[in-house]
């Protein structure tokens, strides 16, 4: 853990550089379960991409809003899409949204 920090430290302060860290979650009801990775880049912005035990595919960008908080909009395969906040304690974080008008959440880290 104290090496990817350093890690994460020297990548923010060269700048440009990215980490990805995996992503996992379900629908609210629990009818689907998601798996993915989040990219987040050294100037806030960022991507989410996830797939789904039905087959659905989802991408979405996000930015954060401060220094703990995002957010962005899914769009995915099937034609549905939705918004999604999260909130990152650094390597880790969770997050809410709808995809289709349907709650979900995910966790990554």
């Amino acid at each position: 853990m104290k090496n990817q920090f350093a890690a994460l430290a020297a990548c923010l302060t060269l700048g440009g550089c990215a980490m990805t860290l995996p992503v996992r979650g379900q629908a609210g009801d629990g009818s689907e379960t998601f798996t993915g990775s989040a990219t987040g880049y050294a100037d806030g912005a960022g991507n989410l991409t996830i797939k789904s035990n039905k087959g659905r595919s989802c991408k979405g960008d996000f930015v954060y809003v401060t220094n703990r908080e995002g957010s962005g909009t899914f769009t995915c395969n099937d034609g549905s899409s939705g918004p999604f906040t999260f909130v990152s304690t650094g390597m880790r974080g969770t997050g809410t949204g709808t995809l289709g008008g349907k709650p979900f959440t995910f966790s990554f880290g």
